[in-house]
């Protein structure tokens, strides 16, 4: 296989399992876990395919691992707020954390502001925010990865 190639079979794969690890580890420690989760992408890729990749291929191998892990992310919270109506409860965690960060929660325009973010627009837009983020988080998880996967070519 050519030096920029990269086997989509066992990308695919590499992709869904460090994502469905990432999800996982996300409830642990969110943000760090997107990059754990481009890194695994990664290395998984590495285990089966047999050779590591360069780190541009590394990278949008790790974005597709934290793509998949904010994927499972969103359908998980959405059935838990759908389904056992916890829209209210999730409100009022949001309002806590405003209040925990200096902002005024009692203020009207941060009430509606909070309120806003759980309609299907508000919705919507934290999800396109959140993969964005996702997927720079994730892409430099797997590109470090790939970098440091490499192997050593020492002087003799």
């Amino acid at each position: 296989m050519a030096g920029s190639a990269m086997d989509r079979g066992v990308a695919v794969r590499a992709a869904l399992k460090a994502g469905v690890l990432g999800f996982f580890f996300g409830m642990l420690i969110p943000f760090l876990a997107l990059v754990l989760a481009g890194a695994l992408a990664v290395y998984f890729y590495r285990n089966e395919g047999g050779r590591v990749l360069p780190p541009a291929l590394g990278s949008r191998l790790g974005g597709a691992a934290g793509v998949v892990a904010i994927a499972i992310q969103s359908i998980y919270f959405t059935i838990w707020i759908v389904v056992f109506h916890r829209q209210k409860e999730y409100i009022d965690s949001v309002t806590r954390f405003a209040h925990s960060i200096g902002a005024d929660a009692s203020i009207p325009d941060i009430q509606a502001s909070i309120r806003s973010l759980f309609t299907p627009a508000g919705l919507a837009i934290g999800l396109l925010l959140l993969m964005i983020v996702a997927l720079a988080l994730a892409s430099i998880g797997g590109a470090l990865a790939s970098r440091f996967m490499r192997p050593r070519h020492t002087r003799i």
